[in-house]
């Protein structure tokens, strides 16, 4: 009897060792699911850094479309066959 324990005990022990390897790998596997996919809320800087290059590059095009002639239209003279 007392073998058949020991035998029992061993294949208890193993199978434990298999099941907490298999937990270890699916809770590691769950914490980079986790990191990836949960959403972290940004710091006070990391939204005045966005905003202060979000505001530059307005800026910047308010400046382009400023500056450039192209972009105007003239009024055209044109007139329809018939239209007085």
């Amino acid at each position: 009897e007392a073998t058949g324990l020991e035998k029992a005990t061993a294949e208890a022990t193993s199978d434990r060792t298999g099941v907490q390897e298999e937990l270890d790998a699916v809770s590691e596997y769950l914490k980079g699911i986790e990191d990836r996919c949960i959403a972290k809320p940004e710091t006070y800087e990391e939204r005045v850094r966005r905003r202060e290059a979000e505001l530059a590059g307005l800026r910047e095009a308010l400046n382009i479309l400023e500056s450039e002639t192209s972009f105007l239209q003239q009024k055209s003279k044109r007139t329809l066959r018939g239209a007085k």
